[in-house]
């Protein structure tokens, strides 16, 4: 079984936040095939395919117990990490396969829960804040002219996951290399309308 995780905070007043967009993704994502979260004790699940579809519910800085709680009951071969970045510009996407984690905590939990930096991840840009406390940046809500961008992305991300889900994470690389041009062109074309 893969694990495809969505990172984020649970709870309303979290939801538009900068923090959220791994949640958000999935939300969109389930809602668009007909998935619905069962609640576990330290996370929200669904499955399509072979495939785990996860939330923490132990909230950003703690992911790294949810992760621990979903690998003691499944057997998991591969994860998929989904997580806002500061480093990118907003809209921006960015797949890895491994690395450090540039300061996200949320990333940092799971590395020590793991034991190791060798897991995918998919990477959403939110902006750095120019002149905010980090924290206070990505537990803002997004803006109306952000959160245009932010669905082009999400929508383009819903594509990437249905690669990865029905194929592997070679043919998401391949699918991301082939539209990473025509889907870049439409948030410059968004960003050209603020």
């Amino acid at each position: 079984m893969r694990l495809i995780l969505g990172l984020g905070n649970p709870g309303k007043k979290y939801e538009t936040n900068r923090h959220n967009v791994g949640f958000m993704l999935l939300d969109k994502y389930c809602k668009i095939y007909g998935l619905e979260f069962k609640k576990h004790n330290n996370y929200f699940w669904t499955k399509k395919d072979d495939v785990l579809l996860v939330k923490p519910r132990t909230y950003m800085n703690r992911s790294g117990v949810a992760v621990t709680s979903i690998l003691t009951g499944n057997r998991i071969e591969d994860i998929l990490v989904i997580l806002d970045d500061v480093n990118l510009q907003l809209g921006e996407i960015r797949l890895r396969d491994q690395g450090g984690f540039g300061g996200h905590n949320g990333l940092k939990s799971i590395s020590t829960a793991l034991g190791t930096d060798y897991f995918k991840r998919l990477r959403i840009g939110i902006n750095s804040p120019q002149q905010e406390d980090l924290s206070d940046y990505v537990l803002a809500d997004f803006d109306q002219k952000e959160m245009i961008i932010i669905d082009k992305a999400i929508d383009f991300c819903r594509y990437l996951l249905d690669e990865y889900i029905k194929t592997d994470y070679d043919q998401l690389l391949n699918y991301y290399s082939k539209n990473k041009k025509s889907y870049s062109e439409k948030i410059i074309a968004s960003q050209d309308r603020k």
